[in-house]
């Protein structure tokens, strides 16, 4: 899609399906460091940059089969402070173009993942 053109993405907004929402929020709440920024129902939701907001909601028959990657500058700080809120990643892959890719599950096994490609 061209930038510019009628129908232009100009927003993302993510979800998440957790088996357990009081979990999921404790877990992603040290995740992203702060407290969600908006709760509407059973969604949780996180802005997490101007124009990407990521939720979590419950949905027990799909926990486990989100996939969500973010680009982040700085993975290895990330990494720290994550590992400070007990927050375990998997190992740390550079890819032959440079950029360093890092899973980090969440409770349920969905499969979050952080990349980096200024490292």
């Amino acid at each position: 899609m061209a930038r510019g053109s009628e129908g232009t993405i100009t927003h993302l907004i993510a979800g998440v399906p957790v088996s357990d929402l009081d979990e999921a929020t404790e877990w992603y709440t040290r995740l992203f460091g702060r407290p969600p920024d908006l709760v509407m129902g059973t969604e949780i939701l996180w802005d997490i940059e101007e124009h990407a907001t990521l939720f979590i909601e419950p949905d027990v028959a799909r926990a486990g089969s989100g996939r969500i990657t973010m680009v982040v500058s700085g993975l290895d700080a990330l990494l720290e402070r994550l590992a400070a809120e007990g927050i375990e990643h998997e190992a740390i892959e550079t890819y032959p173009n440079g950029v360093r890719h890092a899973g980090v599950p969440d409770p349920d096994g969905n499969a979050l993942a952080f990349v980096d490609t200024a490292d």
